[in-house]
């Protein structure tokens, strides 16, 4: 593979490392990565993997850019607030390095589309912050026989790790499953938008994130596999977890369960959608009780015609139940409200009460947005 005189000069600083040279940069020129999310994660490693040579970054993203997400999603502006996330990616990290193809998937990750993305790639960067995504991705990347190289980020923690990677022999090492077999409640477990996330945690771990994708096609290094890596931001403190293959959990003797990335010990709770309730609230009026679960401030910055009572105050505020009525309640992406239903589900069993699918960040999109 040739480099032109400008790309030897791009990456003169990785050729001129003994242990790299041009054999290793060839192997990014060639290796093509598959980046899933390009928020917080995704901002630092679609940048860093643009300007290391990947050769072809494929980029898996359906939101647009919202002015909460500038905290930490370094790849967006002010001026990009209402733009498409996938988009503007693109424009950024070809801006960064001319010399990459840049192949924009702007849709979902689902069980329906999840192989056919996924086979087109030699890695996958997982960078998503539900439970639902990490082991769809997880589990086709299995199915698939690729590389999963994952992180996440909450509040002041980051992980890191190398899944299902394939040694020499052939062999693959321990994957996603090996190390959390099954999804926890989501219910338990908040994401970014619901937990809060400390604003250069995402810049540092993407960056580790970057650094093993890096490691993974130059086959350099020693990459975390079967190791996972934790740091805690505020001691800035770091261990390593490791984790072995769990007979129980490989593909042959479980392909029910990999197939099936649903969260499956999570309950079904009644949810309307946001146009649902629209109509609801349009044929009864007076009769629908909205609850805003989020924090005062939350509130305060934007809310529905509802009621402030904060998820971790509803089981003190049950007076304040209409029990008469329907009642609603919602936070901004829809994980502090069903776990506010599921509370009201064991105390106040006879009031009707649902979720709000989505939250407020649905209703702006599908009812002020056709409004």
């Amino acid at each position: 593979m040739n480099f032109s005189k400008e790309e030897l000069q791009r990456y003169s600083r990785h050729l001129a490392i003994p242990e790299f040279g041009i054999e290793t940069q060839e192997s990014l020129k060639s290796g093509s990565v598959l980046v899933v999310g390009a928020g917080g994660l995704g901002s630092p490693l679609l940048y860093y993997l643009a300007a290391a040579g990947i050769g072809k970054i494929g980029i898996v993203e359906f939101d647009t850019v919202d002015i909460s997400n500038l905290q930490r999603q370094i790849l967006y502006s002010t001026d990009d607030v209402g733009k498409s996330k996938a988009q503007t990616a693109r424009e950024r990290i070809q801006s960064i390095n001319p010399h990459i193809e840049v192949i924009l998937h702007e849709t979902r990750l689902t069980e329906e589309n999840a192989r056919e993305l996924i086979r087109q790639y030699d890695v996958v960067a997982d960078g998503t912050d539900n439970f639902d995504t990490r082991y769809l991705v997880n589990d086709t990347c299995v199915l698939e026989g690729k590389t999963n190289v994952y992180a996440s980020v909450l509040r002041f923690e980051g992980q890191a790790s190398v899944f299902n990677f394939e040694f020499s022999d052939e062999t693959r090492g321990p994957n996603y499953r090996d190390l959390y077999p099954t999804p926890p409640p989501a219910s338990l477990i908040p994401n970014c938008a619901e937990g809060g996330v400390l604003g250069v945690l995402p810049g540092i771990m993407g960056s580790i994130q970057a650094t093993e994708v890096i490691k993974v096609l130059a086959g350099i290094g020693e990459p975390l596999v079967g190791r996972l890596f934790i740091l805690d931001a505020l001691t800035f403190t770091t261990r390593i977890l490791n984790f072995k293959k769990r007979a129980s959990h490989d593909l042959d003797s479980h392909k029910d369960e990999i197939t099936d990335v649903k969260e499956q010990s999570d309950t079904l709770l009644p949810e309307l959608s946001p146009m649902d309730l629209k109509e609801r609230i349009a044929k009864k009026p007076g009769q629908v009780q909205l609850i805003d679960v989020r924090d005062p401030w939350e509130y305060e910055a934007d809310h529905l015609d509802a009621i402030n009572i904060p998820l971790a105050e509803i089981m003190l505020e049950l007076e304040a139940i209409e029990k008469n009525n329907m009642v609603v309640v919602y936070c901004n992406s829809g994980q502090r409200g069903r776990q506010a239903l599921m509370f009201l589900s064991d105390l106040l069993p006879e009031v009707k009460a649902y979720n709000l699918a989505g939250g407020l960040d649905a209703w702006k999109k599908e009812v002020n947005a056709k409004a």
